[in-house]
């Protein structure tokens, strides 16, 4: 592919340690591998999934491109191109500023960059990038696929804005059969696999492993609790009596039978499905005909669990045994990327993603960059589907091959089973593609309205809304949720562990106070700070627009006042107090300077404001949950007033697990012998706080 005109990124850094050569304009600076990672800001990204949002065209710099700041740039290209290796390699230009506006690379660097020198014939988007460059950075590598390894290393660490961005590279979840203990667990999995056992996946989100544990626990009966767990117990837990669970722990199940039902789940997960399907009918068969019914019908619900797995997987194919499906629509100067993922014959779930990339660029292009910086940090399959056939696919192909230890192949199919997987991701593309289209343009015209309601002095690019979680004091959390252009940006959540040893137990506005005073320290600190990392946030600058606090008068005075201390200007407040009887649809807005206002229960910007409440409301309990279930794990559920030790056994012995006592009605509480109803109230307020 000629990166003239795109941009080609791949995965891993190379194997080979390159030596890196600069040109004579090129400053001092680190390579990709010793960039500092984003400052938290203090606190923990969300765990949640991040959502994909539809990217803004990229701009100019600086307005228009002029004949003097092309010459200017061909000027620092060609005092590079004297210098420039023949060899293989990967450049990065910079602009006056240092950053980093485009990462490619090239079979011969000196050739590239001679390209780039020329005086006509480069596309717009070239020509904007040529206008900025001041000086160029070289990294010589011993082969193309090295280069092609490393340029999408340094892409999606610098994330320049002149090249495909995958704007989402979370990790995928797996599922995980353990292989360290005599009675396998299943789990969940996301991160490296240093854990000894077997791994399937990639699943395409949480929720498919989810469904599919669930349904496996059913056909199979294997245990998902922990090893301490499994030491600890006397008598068999709930996920036995439900029959998710053939209870190993106290020797329900003996050795050989639990090994058994181990290895027919990993037969299943591995695509033996039919075999593992037909065994089970013939043992329910031959239940049956011994008159063994209660036997009979566990086989019976076996195979159920089975064929609802296979039925919630939609297509499977009938030729294709491991593949990813990549499929790419265009539109509007807009892309969408659809993956779907097939393991051992059966589908696992598909994922649209949306890459930043210039309108200029064609579907092959695009694909070409998404694909190597996709397989950056994710083991490729043995065959990859395209629908769109690529310039650098033999190229791409031997840097997967590399990357895995076996052979991949790349592929734009024509015809037969492949060529119908393409077109059926091509189709879920297009309908991505059609409704985040619209999510999109009823955003702008919330915000537009949100604008007007407020009497905001732009419409906000973004929002950050702020709320509190404790339960009399303890486990203190604050919670930061951002929303802009294209929704929640999932991945600039930020949760705040409250450290402050002077606050009263249970002051909100304490708690409120140590939260903003340590987000805007920080982000003024970087503001004024010419040397700390710059964050390329695509479509969402790291400045509030406007900051919505849960609370009514007496929060917008505080926050105020820490604004006023710590010198925050240009930031707008609303403070969102909630109705009589807290009811949705009776809020008050309160502005500083200005009337509180209270809309109709019906208007749209009211239920917008509301979502993005409830939103960081949803946030901040979930991070004060896990801190409270830490604690449960350490302290017992003697941290419930009034719940001893004998209480808590009894509790145990009834449940058989924290979760499911969690789970646990008010009526269900009750009945645990020697729990009170009082007891049962005081337990379920302490898992259920917000609940009447």
């Amino acid at each position: 592919m000629n990166t003239d005109d795109s941009e080609t990124p791949p995965p891993v850094a190379p194997a080979a340690e390159p030596s890196p050569t600069k040109t004579a304009s090129a400053p001092s600076r680190a390579s990709a591998q010793d960039v500092p990672p984003q400052d938290l800001d203090l606190a923990d990204t969300s765990p949640e999934e991040d959502e994909d949002r539809l990217p803004e065209t990229t701009e100019d710099e600086a307005g228009a491109v002029g004949e003097g700041g092309l010459a200017t740039g061909r000027a620092a290209i060609e005092r590079a191109v004297k210098l420039a290796p023949t060899s293989p390699g990967v450049y990065r230009m910079l602009n006056a500023a240092s950053d980093v506006l485009y990462v490619g690379k090239a079979k011969s660097v000196k050739k590239r960059l001679a390209s780039y020198a020329r005086p006509t014939g480069h596309p717009a988007r070239i020509a904007r990038m040529i206008a900025a460059t001041v000086s160029v950075e070289i990294i010589s590598t011993t082969t193309e696929t090295e280069a092609l390894l490393l340029e999408a290393n340094l892409i999606k660490q610098l994330r320049p804005r002149f090249n495909v961005l995958l704007r989402d590279d979370k990790s995928f979840p797996y599922i995980l059969i353990t292989g360290d203990h005599w009675a396998p667990q299943i789990l969940k999995h996301r991160g490296a696999q240093t854990r000894p056992g077997r791994y399937y996946g990639p699943f395409a989100s949480v929720g498919a492993v989810n469904r599919t544990i669930t349904a496996l626990q059913r056909a199979f009966l294997v245990r998902s609790c922990t090893d301490s767990f499994f030491e600890g117990r006397t008598r068999p837990c709930l996920l036995y009596q439900i029959k998710r669970c053939s209870g190993p722990c106290t020797g329900e199940i003996d050795f050989p039978g639990y090994t058994e039902l181990v290895r027919e789940a990993n037969e299943f997960l591995s695509g033996r499905s039919r075999l593992v399907k037909q065994r089970l009918a013939e043992e329910m068969e031959k239940a049956s005909a011994e008159l063994a019914f209660e036997r009979a019908a566990l086989y019976r619900d076996r195979l159920a669990a089975l064929s609802a797995i296979q039925s919630q997987q939609g297509i499977n194919p009938r030729t294709v045994e491991e593949a990813d499906v990549f499929a790419i629509h265009q539109e509007g100067g807009y892309s969408c990327v659809e993956v779907f993922f097939f393991r051992t014959g059966q589908n696992w779930g598909n994922r649209a993603y949306f890459p930043r990339a210039d309108k200029s660029l064609s579907a092959s292009e695009v694909l070409g960059s998404f694909l190597s910086q996709f397989y950056d940090d994710k083991p490729p399959p043995r065959l990859v589907l395209l629908s769109h056939r690529i310039e650098e696919q033999e190229l791409l192909a031997d840097a997967l091959c590399v990357k895995a230890g076996h052979k991949v192949e790349v592929s734009a199919p024509q015809r037969g089973e492949k060529k119908e997987l393409v077109a059926h991701a091509l189709t879920n593309a297009r309908e991505a593609f059609g409704r985040k289209l619209a999510d999109t343009a009823t955003q702008k015209r919330l915000l537009e309205g949100l604008k007007t309601t407020l009497g905001l002095p732009e419409v906000p690019r973004r929002i950050e809304i702020y709320d509190n979680s404790h339960i009399q004091g303890t486990n203190a959390v604050g919670a930061m949720v951002v929303a802009g252009p294209d929704g929640f940006v999932k991945n600039q959540y930020r949760k705040f562990n409250i450290r402050s040893e002077n606050l009263t137990p249970g002051d909100d506005y304490g708690m409120m106070r140590e939260v903003l005073q340590r987000r805007f320290k920080r982000l003024l600190a970087e503001t004024a700070d010419a040397d700390a990392p710059k964050r390329k946030d695509d479509d969402v600058p790291r400045w509030p627009d406007l900051v919505i606090i849960d609370g009514g008068q007496g929060q917008l005075n505080a926050v105020r006042e820490i604004f006023a201390g710590l010198g925050v200007r240009d930031v707008s407040l609303v403070s969102v107090a909630k109705g009589p009887d807290r009811d949705a649809g009776r809020e008050t807005l309160f502005l500083p300077d200005r009337p509180s206002l209270k809309l109709e229960p019906r208007d749209p910007v009211l239920y917008f404001i509301q979502r993005l409440r409830d939103e960081a409301h949803r946030f901040v309990i979930g991070s004060h949950r896990k801190l409270r279930k830490k604690d449960i794990r350490e302290a017992g559920l003697q941290e419930i007033p009034g719940i001893g030790p004998t209480r808590k056994r009894a509790l145990l012995h009834h449940f058989g697990t924290l979760k499911e006592i969690e789970r646990a009605s008010l009526a269900d509480l009750g009945k645990v012998p020697g729990v009170s109803a009082e007891s049962a109230r005081r337990i379920f307020d302490f898992f259920h706080p917000n609940r009447g």
